[in-house]
C-alpha cells in the first residue's frame, strides 16, 4: 500500500510537472508574443518621437546652415531673417552682421571699381597701369585708340605691345629707383604721333601699409597726344621764318635804296627810279599786312558772314572785270563754260568775290603768256554748287598739291617773289570757302595746267530745277 501510494504521489508529481512545463510553455509563448507586440508599439512610438526630436534639435543648424549659404548668393536679403530665441542666435546674427558688412564692403569696391572705369574711359589721355614686375595690368580704351593696340594687353610688357626702349626704360627706372619721369616719346610710322609721358610710381596705400604691406606696387603712365601741338608749333615757326622772309626782303631793298637817296643820289637822274622802287616793295609790303589782317579776321571768333542769295555769273562777271587788266596784260583770255545764268548760292557777296580774284588773280600769275582761264560751275547732288577754274600753267608737282593752300607755301619761290605774290592767296581762298561751309581742293599734272575746285551752299530752290 505504502509503495502504490507513493507511485500515485509519483505519477501526481510528474503530471504536475507536465502540466507546469506545458503552463510554462504556454506562458512562454504569451510573453514572447507580448514582448514582440510591446517593442513593435514601442518602436512605433520611439522612432516618430526620436526623429520629431532630432528634427527639432537639428533645424536650427540646419536653419543657419541655409543662411550662410545664401548670405554668399543674391537671394539674401537682412529683413527675412527670424530667430528662434535659442542658443544658436548668437551665431545666426553674427552671420548676418559679417554677411552684411561684407556685402557692403563689396558694393564700395564695386562702386570704386565702377567709378575708376569711367573715368578711364572718359579720359583722353591713354592711361597704362604696369605691376612690379613691368606687366601690364590695365591699358584704358584711349591708349588702345591712340595706339592701335589689341583689346587684350594684360601680362604683356610694354616694350611687347608698344616697341619703344624708351617708355620700357622709364617704367624699369621709375619701378626700380626713381619716383616719376616724363620724357617725349617720338613713335614712327605708320604712326607718326608724339606723346608727352608721365610715369609715376605706385605705393601702398596707407592702410595696405598698416597690414604689413611694403615696396613698390608698379607705376602708371600717362600718354598726352601732342602730336597736334607739335604740328601747330611747327606751322607756327614756318610762319615766323616765312613773315620774317617775306618782310625782310622788301625792307631791305627800301632801306637800301633810301640810304643811297640821302647819301646824295636825290639829286642823280636815278632818283625818281630809286623812289618808284622803294614805292614798289612798300605796296608789297602794304599787301602782305593787308593778307595777314585778312586772315587774322577770318580765324577770329568775331568773324561772320553776311550771307545772301546770289547769282553766281554776277559775282563772276565782277571779278572777271577787275582781274581783266591783268589778264589782258598777258594775252590771256577768260571764259565762262557751262554756267546757267539763274543759277544761285548762299554767300557773302564781298568774300565770295574776294574768293574769285585770289583765285583769278593765281592763275593769270602762273598761267602762259596767250593761254587761257576757264571758270565754269554745276550743282552736286549733295546740295552744293561746284565752282571749277582751269588754267594752262606749268602745274602742281603732286608731292606739293597738298600744301598749296598753306600759308607762304611756294612751289617755285623765286618765281613767286619775281611775280609779286605774297603766298597768302590761297590760304586766304581756303579759309573763306570753309567759313562758308564748303571745301576747297585742286587738281594738277606738270605741263597741264593746274584746275582749282571749290563748293558753296546751294538754296533748296536750284536742287531740283538744276539737278
Amino acid at each position: 500500500m505504502r509503495l502504490r501510494y507513493h507511485w500515485k504521489w509519483v505519477i501526481l508529481i510528474f503530471f504536475l510537472l507536465v502540466l507546469l512545463l506545458i503552463i510554462q510553455g504556454y506562458l512562454h509563448a504569451v510573453l514572447k508574443q507580448t514582448l514582440f507586440l510591446s517593442s513593435l508599439i514601442g518602436l512605433l512610438i520611439v522612432v516618430p518621437s526620436a526623429y520629431l526630436i532630432a528634427r527639432y534639435l537639428s533645424q536650427p543648424i540646419y536653419d543657419l546652415t541655409q543662411r550662410t549659404i545664401q548670405s554668399v548668393s543674391d537671394t539674401f536679403s537682412p529683413e527675412s531673417a527670424s530667430y528662434r530665441g535659442d542658443e544658436l542666435d548668437q551665431l545666426a546674427k553674427a552671420i548676418d552682421e559679417i554677411t552684411i558688412r561684407f556685402r557692403n564692403k563689396i558694393e564700395e569696391v564695386s562702386a570704386e571699381r565702377d567709378y575708376l572705369q569711367t573715368i578711364f574711359k572718359g579720359m583722353a589721355e591713354g592711361v597704362l597701369v604696369v605691376d612690379e614686375r613691368g606687366r601690364i595690368l590695365v591699358a584704358n580704351h584711349a591708349l588702345r585708340q591712340l595706339l592701335h593696340l589689341p583689346t587684350s594687353v594684360a601680362n604683356r610688357t610694354a616694350l611687347e605691345i608698344i616697341r619703344n626702349a624708351q617708355l620700357e626704360e622709364a617704367i624699369r627706372s621709375v619701378i626700380q629707383q626713381e619716383n616719376s619721369a616724363s620724357f617725349e616719346l617720338n613713335l614712327p610710322l605708320p604712326l607718326g604721333k608724339t606723346f608727352e609721358v608721365n610715369v609715376v610710381r605706385i605705393m601702398p596705400s596707407p592702410e595696405e601699409m598698416e597690414r604689413g604691406a611694403e615696396g613698390v606696387r608698379g607705376a602708371i603712365a600717362v600718354f598726352h597726344d601732342i602730336t597736334r601741338l607739335k604740328e601747330l608749333e611747327k606751322v607756327r615757326q614756318d610762319f615766323v621764318a616765312n613773315v620774317s622772309h617775306e618782310l625782310r626782303t622788301p625792307l631791305t631793298t627800301i632801306k637800301g635804296y633810301a640810304e643811297t637817296l640821302l647819301e646824295g643820289a636825290l639829286q642823280e637822274k636815278v632818283a625818281a627810279q630809286f623812289v618808284q622802287i622803294i614805292k614798289r616793295h612798300a605796296d608789297r609790303l602794304t599787301k602782305i599786312v593787308e593778307d595777314l589782317l585778312t586772315l587774322s579776321k577770318i580765324e577770329s571768333k568775331e568773324f561772320q558772314l553776311r550771307s545772301e542769295e546770289l547769282l553766281l555769273v554776277e559775282i563772276i562777271d565782277d571779278a572777271i572785270d577787275f582781274v581783266k587788266g591783268a589778264a589782258e596784260r598777258k594775252g590771256i583770255s577768260v571764259r565762262k563754260d557751262n554756267i546757267s545764268p539763274l543759277l544761285s548760292v548762299h554767300a557773302d557777296r564781298g568774300y565770295l568775290e574776294q574768293v574769285l580774284i585770289n583765285l583769278f588773280d593765281n592763275a593769270i600769275k602762273y598761267g602762259r603768256e596767250g593761254g587761257e582761264i576757264i571758270i565754269s560751275a554745276i550743282v552736286e547732288s549733295r546740295g552744293e554748287v561746284q565752282v571749277s577754274m582751269r588754267d594752262n600753267g606749268p602745274g602742281i608737282p603732286k608731292e606739293d598739291l597738298p600744301r598749296i593752300f598753306e600759308r607762304f607755301y611756294r612751289v617755285d619761290r623765286g618765281r613767286s617773289r619775281e611775280l609779286g605774290g605774297t603766298g597768302l592767296g590761297l590760304s586766304i581762298v581756303k579759309h573763306l570757302v570753309q567759313a562758308h561751309g564748303g571745301r576747297v581742293w585742286a587738281e594738277s599734272q606738270l605741263g597741264d595746267g593746274s584746275t582749282f575746285y571749290f563748293t558753296l551752299p546751294a538754296p533748296l530752290k536750284d536742287l531740283s530745277t538744276h539737278l
